[in-house]
């Protein structure tokens, strides 16, 4: 029984538990943490001198600079073997592992590399303890929201993502316990802890919060390299701007062969400045539901709307457009919506507004069509002409009137899905709310700001039309 008690005591002493508990303030997993520069550096990485990491930036924790840096100077490069990385191609780390990581889609990459940042976690003699102790103890992502304030964002669309991944965790929680359920300890991928929905969750949001995807060594079709997702340990404490100061610049092939990735200043970097990156031109949408975070007047924003015949029927009627046809459209207008694929067998009708096109081209080249009884008018230009906005009036001052009145009017009813005005969300956010309302409030008042910015812009575009006709028909 000795013995027995002492393997026991052995196992657990290689173990660190799953705890996924709420702050109120932004804490890391580890109370005290080693020290990530410093492990880097004896790892054979580089850290400028002049980088730090800092808990008093505007973004929370992040990387700042000490003193003034030059643009093109190296600030941090790492060397292959400190990325962590999940490839099912390569020798995992346990078979048991791999089998369950093959169960999950691939539109749920992030939960692969999860899966082994979550082995790694429970592994007290981990190599890359020393960097995911330094991560955060929870996420601000929509699935850790509670129920109320994910109603709250009011967006459908995003609303339908974050019940699929609150779904996929729960069901992905059944499947790794039958998987591991009479797994021995010692052939246990996650040191004989049991794996529940949370841990799930907060791995799957460490990965999708943080990794980039990096050109792997394998060679796919056409020669180029896939595309492996990482988690770069102190690089991804850079935090994002659409006007970063910083890039990532992987090494090539050939190149230093103790480097696979290294930041780089893009522009000269103030003192005190946070290290910035460009996480992607993404809408709010994405940086919520990976990231945690809402962009203000977000340039790359959009609304998703489904192309639907009756909706731009009741659209037109409401901007003043005479017997609209987008219910019953000629035979010649049905094959021009099928090249758009807003028609056919196989139609793709998600459409959006907003963004840098403003209107998607698909949605504004068929309401274009939808509005000309010419089919010789519409001949004279091809598809890309009559998807750009840029595109002056292509089929003329009043059909170019009539298409943008619509899609005002669209964005009308788009507003009036949300229960709530941006005055009254301003308002509750006076009151002060907790950090997750903030954000849902926060997020919905960024959605309706976009719509009546297009809205806006649409109208400017109505008036210069507008004046353009006037003297033409007097």
């Amino acid at each position: 029984m000795a013995t027995s008690k002492l393997a026991i005591t052995s196992l657990a002493a290689h173990i660190r538990p799953f705890t996924c508990s709420a702050a109120s303030q932004p804490s890391r997993l580890a109370p005290h943490p080693p020290d990530l520069v410093r492990w880097i550096k004896r790892e054979g990485g580089f850290v400028h001198h002049a980088v730090k990491l800092s808990q008093d930036t505007p973004f929370g924790i992040g990387l700042i600079s000490t003193e003034q840096i030059a643009q093109g100077t190296d600030l941090i490069s790492l060397p292959p073997h400190v990325p962590l990385r999940f490839r099912s191609d390569e020798t995992a780390p346990s078979p048991l592992l791999a089998a369950v990581a093959r169960r999950v889609p691939e539109e749920l990459w992030a939960m692969k590399l999860g899966l082994r940042l979550l082995q790694e976690r429970a592994n007290a003699d981990s190599f890359w303890w020393p960097y995911i102790s330094n991560l955060p103890e929870t996420y601000t992502v929509p699935i850790f929201f509670p129920g109320v304030d994910i109603k709250n964002l009011q967006y459908a669309p995003l609303l339908h993502q974050v019940n699929k991944r609150c779904r996929f965790l729960l069901d992905f929680e059944r499947e790794i316990r039958q998987t591991l359920e009479d797994v021995k300890a010692s052939d246990h991928p996650f040191s004989g802890q049991d794996v529940n929905a949370s841990a799930l969750g907060w791995t799957m949001s460490a990965v999708s919060t943080r990794a980039f995807r990096l050109h792997g060594n394998r060679k796919v079709r056409g020669g180029s390299s896939d595309h492996v997702p990482m988690m770069l340990p102190l690089i991804d404490m850079c935090n994002h701007s659409f006007s970063p100061n910083v890039k990532i610049i992987q090494e090539q092939d050939g190149s230093d062969s103790n480097t696979l990735v290294k930041v780089v200043a893009e522009t000269q970097v103030k003192e005190n400045d946070p290290l910035l990156l460009n996480y992607g031109c993404l809408s709010n949408d994405f940086f919520l539901l990976d990231y945690g975070f809402v962009i203000e007047s977000n340039p790359y924003d959009t609304i998703e709307l489904k192309y639907d015949e009756g909706l731009l029927d009741a659209a037109s009627m409401a901007a003043g457009v005479a017997s609209p046809k987008f219910s019953s459209p000629a035979p010649w207008q049905h094959q021009l919506l099928s090249q758009l694929n807003l028609a056919g067998k196989m139609p793709n009708l998600k459409v959006t507004i907003g963004g840098q096109d403003t209107v998607e081209g698909r949605l504004l080249a068929a309401i274009r069509i939808l509005l000309s009884g010419e089919l010789v008018e519409v001949e004279k230009h091809d598809l890309e002409t009559l998807k750009s906005l840029s595109s002056t009036a292509p089929l003329g001052i009043a059909n170019e009137i009539a298409a943008f009145r619509t899609v005002i009017a669209l964005c009308v009813i788009a507003l009036s899905h949300f229960p709530t005005k941006i005055m009254e969300d301003e308002g509750i956010l006076k009151q002060g709310v907790s950090d997750t309302a903030e954000l849902s409030i926060k997020y919905r008042i960024q959605k309706k700001s976009m719509i009546i910015d297009v809205m806006k812009d649409l109208t400017r575009r109505v008036k210069l039309l507008s004046a353009q006709e006037t003297p033409s028909a007097s």
